[in-house]
């Protein structure tokens, strides 16, 4: 079953009187790539979030928030008291030699650098908090897989009706290529005639026979169109058994625009080469549709 690399999820829970929000976005990305954003005073729960998502997420980048209050509306932040009373001191030294007069506003020394600190969850209460975190965005995981998983189908339905649509007009290429011969050997004997009439010359039936099977031979598929129903069939497998196929899958889609591009080449027909620009077409729309399968 694939999945694809675009969800969203966001889970909220009140656990031990502390609020939690886990919000994540994941969008495409060749590779995992994740980005971790958390308060101040829970940086020591990355490294365990990056392992729960890499755990749970192939590919993708992957933007993972974490906020979370007290819900008793007790202060989550320490003041340094001495930092304050040295930025007050340095204020006052500094004023009368500056000989501005200004009064010292409280809430801007708040905003200082290092007055304001996280508060430093002690050892019981940080297990406390990393057991809730760990708790949140595993749900918020989960959803999100779901979410991915739910996108993914859509993706295979879209994939499978243009490997279904490929299937068909490479039907018709294969009926018409066995038309083809037919009619240049016509086109090349009434060609040939019409310019040997005048000289009352007759066509040797060796020669045309000759002219007719190396045309045959420089446009004849048969072999592309085998390698690339094999392609479609290989492409369709991987659909439906390998969840993480994004990779195999955009591999499969340029070996069969490979093959049609061939295809094209070597047919000298326009109805072939018509739905050769069909199939073309199709692979491209496949091409699209995979860069969002994880």
């Amino acid at each position: 079953m694939l999945n694809s690399m675009t969800g969203f999820a966001r889970v909220c829970r009140e656990i031990d009187g502390i609020s939690y929000a886990v919000e994540i976005k994941t969008v495409n990305n060749r590779y995992f790539k994740p980005g971790i954003r958390l308060p101040d005073s829970a940086t020591f729960l990355e490294q365990d979030i990056e392992k729960l998502l890499r755990q749970n997420i192939y590919r993708g980048a992957v933007n993972c928030q974490l906020r979370y209050k007290n819900v008793s509306g007790e202060p989550m932040f320490d003041i340094d008291s001495a930092a304050l009373k040295s930025y007050v001191e340095k204020l006052n030294d500094i004023q009368p030699s500056s000989g501005v007069q200004c009064g010292i506003n409280l809430a801007d020394l708040l905003l200082l650098p290092g007055v304001v600190r996280p508060q430093e969850p002690e050892n019981g209460k940080a297990q406390q908090v990393r057991k809730a975190v760990i708790e949140v965005t595993t749900q918020a995981v989960e959803q999100l897989k779901k979410m991915r998983a739910q996108e993914g189908q859509s993706l295979a339905d879209d994939l499978k009706r243009q490997c279904n649509k490929i299937t068909q007009l490479l039907e018709g290429i294969k009926s018409r290529g066995k038309v083809v011969i037919g009619e240049y050997q016509e086109r090349l004997a009434s060609r040939v005639k019409d310019l040997l009439a005048n000289a009352r010359l007759e066509l040797d039936s060796a020669t045309l026979a000759r002219e007719v099977a190396l045309f045959a031979d420089r446009s004849d598929i048969s072999e592309e169109i085998i390698r690339l129903g094999s392609h479609i069939e290989q492409f369709l497998a991987s659909c439906r058994s390998d969840e993480y196929a994004g990779r195999k899958l955009d591999f499969i889609a340029q070996e069969m625009l490979r093959e049609a591009n061939t295809i094209a080449s070597k047919a000298s027909d326009a109805k072939i080469c018509s739905d050769v620009v069909e199939i073309k077409s199709c692979i491209e729309r496949i091409k699209e549709q995979v860069q969002n399968i994880e």
